[in-house]
């Protein structure tokens, strides 16, 4: 009874649509089903073998206990898996996976998972295949998890959500091709690159999501001035200081200038916030000025400060909380293994810090940015309309 009444109130909401919505919804829903159809079935794609585990039995446990006292498990399981793809799909594989209790570096395979594998060069009887695990194919995961967030901002945001999606992934090809070009030749500056690629990302994602009009104009100028302000900001302070209290240890793999890395990922990290409050700023007083067009510029100004202030604390919080969220992993490890406090933190949260507070410089400059040149554009709206 519940799933009828759910069914027809769904109907009855897509009966209610105007041809065009509805056609558009249709074509979303066969792209979902379909591509999770694609993901579920796309092995043949795939040039490493990929098995789907059909049998788990665990052929050891161990207990173990270190110095410190900390307690784990780790475990042995024996894996038959069917080979999907290549010349021997359809045949079964013989795997060996040892994982711990605490599942910190590996992982416990269930029946159903599907993972990419390779040979035993010893392998050679047909009828008893054997192999290692590498890694697991999540591919559709991903996707599932994805759709969840297409159909959320399509529900949420509608149009403008459908623009979102188009400017995130178009974003994504940019920041691709961006480091691309850096790989390809380690000589370019990177710097370099980032700043185009900020001004591509900055103008393409507020004109699809807000159009063309003085309102967009003004956020695209105060995000770009704000971001490369706080990099100048950041920049100096760092040169002045020498760089002294960041550790770059967790760079340490790359072969490419840490520092150049570092400055580059500080760049690209703070431009979320300051475009959020660039678009803020500026939707908010010329909603003030669309309601009132007889408003001061002295209420204007007053205005602006009052949400500047209203906005910046949470923002700060927000850019705080994301970089020092990735932390806690590490932070968990360096204190169970009885780490001193000021070495743990020094050691784990010195350029998560700087991130978070380059991020919030960048965030109260462009408060003031963000309010003068919105300001500027409202009085040029102003002298057009008298005209």
């Amino acid at each position: 009874m519940v799933w009828g009444d759910f069914l027809n109130s769904i109907l009855g909401f897509f009966r209610k649509m105007s041809f065009k919505h509805r056609v558009f919804y249709i074509v979303v829903f066969l792209c979902f089903v379909g591509s999770l159809v694609f993901v579920y079935n796309n092995h043949a794609f795939y040039e490493r073998p990929i098995a789907k585990v059909i049998e788990v039995q665990i052929t050891d446990e161990t207990e173990v206990v270190d110095g410190l006292d900390n307690r784990d498990a780790l475990f042995t399981q024996h894996i038959i898996a069917e080979l999907k793809n290549g010349e021997k799909k359809g045949s079964q594989i013989h795997l060996e996976n040892e994982y711990s209790l605490s599942k910190a570096y590996d992982y416990e395979f269930q029946v159903g998972n599907e993972l990419f594998v390779s040979f035993d060069k010893n392998s050679s009887d047909e009828s008893k295949l054997t192999g290692t695990i590498h890694e697991v194919k999540r591919d559709k995961y991903v996707m599932f998890v994805a759709w969840i967030f297409i159909f959320i901002l399509l529900l949420v945001g509608k149009k403008q959500g459908l623009f979102s999606i188009l400017s995130l992934v178009i974003n994504a090809v940019i920041l691709s091709y961006a480091l691309d070009l850096y790989l390809e030749k380690p000589d370019r500056s990177l710097l370099l690159i980032c700043s185009v690629a900020i001004i591509l990302f900055t103008v393409l994602s507020l004109l699809l999501v807000n159009g063309l009009n003085e309102k967009t104009y003004s956020a695209i100028i105060a995000t770009l001035v704000g971001t490369f302000v706080s990099l100048a900001v950041a920049f100096l302070v760092i040169q002045i200081t020498g760089g002294e209290g960041l550790r770059y240890e967790e760079l340490q793999f790359i072969t490419r200038p840490y520092k150049t890395v570092f400055m580059a990922g500080l760049f690209i990290g703070s431009l979320g916030a300051v475009m959020d409050i660039a678009i803020t700023m500026s939707s908010s007083l010329f909603g003030l000025y669309e309601k009132n067009n007889n408003i001061s510029t002295k209420a204007l100004v007053k205005s602006g400060m009052e949400i500047g202030r209203d906005i910046m604390g949470t923002m700060t919080n927000i850019l705080f909380f994301a970089y020092i969220s990735g932390s806690i992993p590490l932070l968990i490890l360096y204190f169970k293994n009885a780490s001193p406090l000021g070495f743990t933190l020094n050691m784990n949260l010195s350029l998560e810090l700087a991130r978070a507070l380059a991020g919030g410089i960048g965030i109260v400059l462009t408060i003031p940015i963000g309010l003068y040149t919105t300001l500027f554009f409202i009085s040029m709206t102003r002298k057009r309309a008298r005209l």
